[in-house]
């Protein structure tokens, strides 16, 4: 039979609030609702709030004012309940360095009252998981980024969590390591974790979230898949690259009868370009005013909102600390 706790969301947040004595509102009223068995991320700049939201759901601080409950325990009548049922990785991996990755599992799964047989079989099972097993004896200080972050992650699950809480996961790693570390996060989806994901890395969350939460100054300011998200811009846009020697105004005027929509031109860069909705079809369309101009198909691009616009769109930009791209880690955070 179903019951209302089947349908009930595995975090669930209600007008969170948390002030800083001498330092501000961190929390402003967030309010959150994540799916069980998805990945949800919680995107923003530093100072947002991400953290002190997975501190606050992790039963490791106390707010203020709202209410908050976590794999159908109440956060604050039972944080032991919730501690129970879930898995925490913050921004540093925190396994012993000296200790091989074998030893940092077993010892893990000791502090948490296995028996030494379980521990060491779910050490075993967490080493082949996370494709560990070959550098199973080896110290973890000759372990690489991604590999530390990978062990960090199977000492989260060594409870087999129903929530993991994973806190910029990929903070200062290459890209080789950021993508071991994503591929693990799906592999944890898959089997059926709900994993709340906090990031400044656009492609992070474009390329795990199944659901994003934006936040800004401590509240969700928008929320959707990211595809709805970037739809809220108003779609696409078709730009067209004008090459000395062709007339740019003559080029404009036969590309936008093509698309019955007015250009915007930027004769400096000799640019056009048009708000679509659609994809190739727009290009389709497009082929033979790009033969009446003599332009090649190498002149135009297809451009879709990423989630960069998406958040200066709806937090008025100026004045924002920028969200970090693949490659250009954001160091540091906020609360």
């Amino acid at each position: 039979m179903t019951t209302a706790a089947d349908h009930e969301p595995a975090v669930l947040a209600e007008g969170l609030r948390k002030t800083y004595p001498g330092r501000g509102t961190a929390l402003d009223g967030l309010d959150l609702a994540v799916a069980p068995g998805t990945v949800h991320g919680l995107l923003g700049p530093n100072g947002a709030g991400k953290t002190t939201a997975v501190r606050i759901l992790a039963t490791l601080l106390r707010f203020d004012a709202g209410h908050a409950r976590v794999a159908g325990r109440d956060v604050s009548a039972d944080p032991a309940g919730v501690r129970a049922r879930i898995g925490v990785a913050g921004q540093y991996a925190a396994v012993d360095e000296v200790l091989s990755g074998r030893q940092n599992l077993e010892m893990f799964a000791r502090l948490h009252r296995m028996r030494a047989r379980a521990a060491r079989r779910r050490t075993t099972d967490l080493l082949e998981r996370f494709d560990l097993d070959a550098a199973a004896d080896r110290p973890v200080r000759q372990y690489s980024g991604g590999m530390r972050r990978r062990l960090d992650l199977a000492v989260s699950l060594i409870r087999s969590p129903l929530v993991l809480f994973l806190d910029e996961p990929t903070t200062g790693l290459d890209p080789r390591s950021r993508s071991e570390v994503w591929s693990a996060v799906r592999e944890l989806a898959a089997a059926g974790t709900t994993v709340v994901l906090t990031t400044q890395y656009l492609e992070e969350a474009d390329r795990l979230a199944t659901r994003i939460s934006l936040i800004d100054r401590g509240r969700v300011v928008a929320e959707g898949s990211p595809t709805d998200l970037k739809s809220r811009l108003g779609g696409s846009r078709v730009e067209v690259v004008v090459p000395v020697g062709h007339d740019l105004r003559a080029a404009s005027g036969t590309l936008s009868a093509a698309l019955g929509t007015p250009p915007d031109v930027d004769p400096a860069a000799r640019k056009v370009s048009f708000p679509v909705h659609g994809g190739g079809e727009v290009l389709a369309r497009l082929a033979p005013a790009l033969d009446r101009t003599g332009l090649q198909v190498a002149d135009v691009a297809l451009l879709r909102p990423d989630l960069d616009e998406v958040f200066l769109h709806l937090t008025g930009g100026p004045g924002h600390q920028g969200l970090a791209h693949q490659g250009t880690p954001h160091e540091g955070t906020g609360p």
